[in-house]
């Protein structure tokens, strides 16, 4: 199957699902994408709140393509390809209706900051958590804003130092990413569905209010994320990077 963005909207609930044939890993287009997609249904006035999830059973988002970081050749390739992920976060961030994540497996790098960026997050017991950039020469400046928002600078440094160990989705839970945990996809389904329902029928002007309130602090994004985006750029063409990127897809 070849990789795709697509969204649905029913009873005022906006879907968007997105598709990678490498464990749903993001190259450049797809962030593009999957960012237009959410700033597509964020003004959409029939859609009252979104619901993000991406295919497959076992692995939510393998984070970065490996295949175009390697193709990366010079800075601004590569500020255009980690500022992706920016546009992903920022979208979600200036949404004025709610986006709700569902994690069904492993999110890895750039999956842990879209799962972080969702205002709701829904998990199953196998959506295990690693920030693997530094293991690979770069680091989570990017997405790391959005990681370390929702579950603190201890638990990001955490994640972010410790980038080959994977955590569970129980400590997950426990430090503020996911807000509830299930043992079936099924079971994270009808919770998903339950709320979604109750939020497309409630007061949009409060929604749009209170989501606001709930994003404080974040007004510099923006510009933030950018300059952290050049961070990454500018470190996936050092030697040290490209020969770690190469170990990784060699496995």
């Amino acid at each position: 199957m070849k990789a795709y963005v697509k969204s649905d909207i029913q009873n005022g609930i906006g879907t968007i699902e997105f598709f990678h044939p490498q464990s749903n890993s993001m190259p450049g287009s797809q962030l593009r994408n999957l960012a237009s997609e959410i700033e597509k249904l964020g003004n959409d006035d029939e859609v009252k709140v979104i619901v993000l999830r991406s295919a497959g059973d076992r692995t939510f988002c393998a984070g970065a393509s490996f295949d175009e970081l390697i193709s990366i050749k010079d800075s601004e390739t590569g500020l255009e390809f980690f500022s992706g992920f920016a546009y992903v976060i920022n979208a979600i961030r200036k949404a004025t209706k709610f986006v709700l994540a569902r994690i069904q497996g492993k999110a890895v790098g750039g999956g842990v900051g879209i799962a972080s960026a969702a205002d709701y997050t829904f998990a199953t017991e196998f959506a295990s958590v690693k920030l693997s950039e530094l293991a690979v020469g770069i680091g989570p400046f990017v997405v790391g804003s959005a990681v370390e928002r929702k579950v603190g600078n201890s638990a990001f440094t955490q994640m972010a130092i410790n980038a080959t160990e994977f955590q569970t989705a129980e400590w997950a839970k426990e430090k503020g990413l996911y807000a509830d945990v299930f043992e079936t996809i099924e079971e994270m389904d009808a919770s998903i569905n339950s709320l979604a329902t109750k939020l497309a029928n409630s007061n949009p002007e409060a929604m749009k209010h209170l989501k606001r309130v709930a994003w404080e602090g974040t007004e510099n994004w923006d510009e933030l994320l950018i300059e952290r985006a050049k961070i990454s750029g500018e470190l996936v063409l050092s030697e040290f990077t490209i020969n770690a990127i190469n170990k990784f897809k060699a496995k």
